[in-house]
């Protein structure tokens, strides 16, 4: 069976999990770790991804992602492979370091942010990497330490994590970890990480419940929520997946949206291919990335290369691009495409 496609879209919240080839350790020292976070850190700061929580164990790391106008499968690519590179370089080695696959689980904000804020910060605790909560405070490679302020890294969002504590920081730092502490006793949470259909009905016994009483209940390996939002995140995804088959089907590629792009702007496709500063250009170049991006289904790599331009330069066009349609109420006009 084929693998299935990932889901996202600008919003998205995210669990992601990265595991080492074959269970091997990704983090050999404190020097790795340390280059991680910092990789980490310039990515989600140049494709403006917002980042809650975060936990490196030997093997693996989880991260709770929000992604923005840059793909999740973008921002993961730069993470990974660029950290690959350098750890296969330092290290002397060849090869994968992580599985070809990360595993992604698209997540309903309410009610599960919290609670996933706080069982990926209790990772290395249960891991037995730290003694206990005092020493999970002060540890430097989970998130945890800066939402209780022992660490400073303003990359990462605990304003968001925080502010559903209370208004002051200090009384919310101490809920926070009022809150993390409680979580201690309940172990390891299955139905957060575990098969799609457990994960989204809340765990085996709320599933075990809801098939007594006959509800049938939808679930997905990528997603976590309620019934009514596994069902609505499918169902969009089977939406943007038609439209991009339909205008496949009606054979409109890149040359045929550049065309379109540069008509509604009055340009020739040359002028809207060609790098420019001048605005009229700039908009419509930064339109033609992000319905590329949008509407077709290209990657950043795929466009770049189309362009002749770099991939960090397409994420900023693509970021700049739905800001336009935003801003000017601008809608695809597949009426338009002959």
């Amino acid at each position: 069976m084929p693998r299935q496609s990932r889901l996202d879209a600008p919003g998205a919240l995210h669990h992601v999990i990265c595991r080492g080839i074959e269970g091997q350790p990704v983090f050999r020292d404190d020097t790795d770790r340390e280059g991680f976070v910092a990789r980490l850190e310039a990515v989600l700061t140049a494709t403006r991804t917002a980042c809650y929580a975060w936990a490196l164990l030997p093997n693996h790391v989880h991260l709770l992602l929000q992604s923005g106008a840059v793909p999740l499968p973008t921002v993961m690519r730069r993470l990974l492979t660029g950290y690959a590179v350098t750890f296969n370089r330092r290290h002397r080695r060849h090869g994968y370091v992580f599985q070809n696959r990360y595993k992604s689980i698209l997540c309903q904000e309410e009610p599960y942010f919290l609670e996933l804020v706080r069982y990926i910060h209790l990772n290395p605790l249960r891991a037995k990497m730290v003694a206990g909560l005092p020493a999970l405070d002060r540890y430097a490679y989970v998130g945890h330490s800066r939402l209780v302020g022992k660490v400073e890294s303003p990359w990462q969002n605990t304003a968001v994590v925080l502010a559903r504590f209370g208004s002051r920081i200090t009384t919310a730092r101490q809920r926070y970890r009022a809150f993390v502490a409680e979580g201690i006793a309940l172990g390891r949470r299955p139905e957060l990480t575990g098969g799609g259909l457990v994960r989204s009905a809340g765990g085996w016994r709320a599933l075990s419940v809801r098939r007594r009483q006959g509800q049938r209940v939808k679930g997905d390996e990528r997603i976590l929520g309620e019934r009514a939002f596994v069902e609505g995140v499918l169902d969009a995804a089977q939406e943007r997946r038609d439209r991009r088959d339909h205008l496949r089907a009606r054979g409109v590629d890149f040359e045929r949206l550049l065309h379109l792009v540069a008509s509604c702007f009055d340009l020739t496709p040359e002028e809207v291919r060609a790098p420019s500063k001048q605005p009229r250009r700039v908009q419509a170049r930064s339109l033609l990335c992000y319905w590329a991006v949008q509407e077709l289904g290209l990657s950043g790599t795929t466009v770049a290369a189309t362009l002749g331009a770099t991939q960090s330069a397409v994420s900023r066009a693509v970021r700049r691009g739905e800001r336009y349609t935003v801003e000017h109420r601008v809608s695809f006009p597949e009426d338009r495409i002959a």
